[in-house]
């Protein structure tokens, strides 16, 4: 035995008796004697490893804390929770239902991880953010501030998911991708390698942002639409892709909308002809730079090059 329970050192919390924990021997940063928080019973904390439940921290329930997690401050562990490995729990942060944080995981802040969330790896859920459903954050992701993660999304790698974004539905975001600024990416969207999505943008259906492209302020991507590259999409404006074509909203000094086909003829406004003619007429109007129209040229070739890999 580890640790025993001061029967005399309780708290009552939703009629559920606490007992605080004292250490019987020494281990890990734990000194023999050593009071810790709170637990319903011995089934919470492991007797075997380094776990421990610290300061004002309380686990109860079915939860349990093992291996070498540790849970301190004011954090709360219940429901069917696990918290094991190297993981920690701390702050006000709270995990709960059948939820799990392994791995070197952290959760902490005003953090919340529950539902059948979990969040392992290195990564770091914390602030007010919310990881709940079926999500997974995992590898050396963060997700803060006011972000929440939920459905069957997923945050991995390098990614973070902060401020008051949302990940959710089958949506996946990873490599060094950022979600930012009240952004949503949702639906089977995707957003990876080291693009940004933020500023009241939308992501959806089965659009893909990737490389170094950013989309940003009420910008919509959705459909089967790819941005990729150096691409900006911004300001409003739309891409989609929807069965034979694709459409890009509102470029230009008329705020037009494009559509390039399959078969490469693009229609705007009064024009239609292939890409070749249309990047002539630009550069005729507005220069070798493009002018408004560069990142619907950047768009476009994307488009055209992936159509033809």
């Amino acid at each position: 035995m580890k640790y025993e329970l001061i029967i005399n050192d309780s708290i009552t919390v939703n009629n559920i008796n606490l007992f605080r924990i004292k250490a019987l021997k020494s281990f890990s940063n734990v000194g023999v004697n050593e009071l810790g928080g709170y637990i319903q019973s011995e089934k919470n904390l492991s007797n075997t490893g380094n776990a421990w439940v610290y300061d004002n921290a309380r686990v109860s329930g079915d939860a349990r804390v093992y291996g070498n997690a540790q849970v301190y401050g004011d954090a709360r562990v219940y429901g069917n929770a696990r918290v094991y490995d190297n993981a920690q729990v701390y702050g006000d942060a709270r995990v709960y239902g059948n939820a799990r944080v392994y791995d070197n995981a952290r959760v902490y802040g005003n953090a919340r991880v529950y539902g059948d969330a979990q969040v392992y790896g290195g990564a770091q859920v914390f602030y007010d953010a919310w990881v709940y459903d079926n999500a997974r954050v995992y590898g050396d992701a963060r997700v803060y501030g006011n972000a929440q993660v939920y459905g069957d999304a997923q945050v991995y790698g390098r990614a973070w998911v902060f401020d008051d974004a949302w990940v959710y539905g089958n949506a996946r975001v990873y490599g060094g991708a950022w979600v930012f600024y009240d952004a949503w990416v949702y639906g089977n969207a995707q957003v990876y390698g080291d693009a940004w999505v933020y500023g009241d943008a939308w992501v959806s259906g089965d659009a893909r942002v990737s490389g170094d492209a950013q989309v940003y302020g009420n910008a919509w991507v959705y459909g089967d639409a790819w941005v990729y590259g150096n691409a900006r999409v911004y300001g409003g404006a739309q891409v989609s892709f929807q069965g034979e074509f694709i459409t890009i909203g509102q470029f230009g000094d008329n705020y037009r909308y494009l559509t390039i086909s399959k078969k490469d003829i693009i229609n705007a406004g009064c024009f239609s002809g292939n890409f070749s003619d249309f990047k002539k007429a630009v550069t005729n109007k507005y220069g070798s730079d493009y002018g408004a129209y560069k990142n619907a040229i950047i768009i476009i070739e994307n488009y055209l090059n992936k159509k033809n890999d």
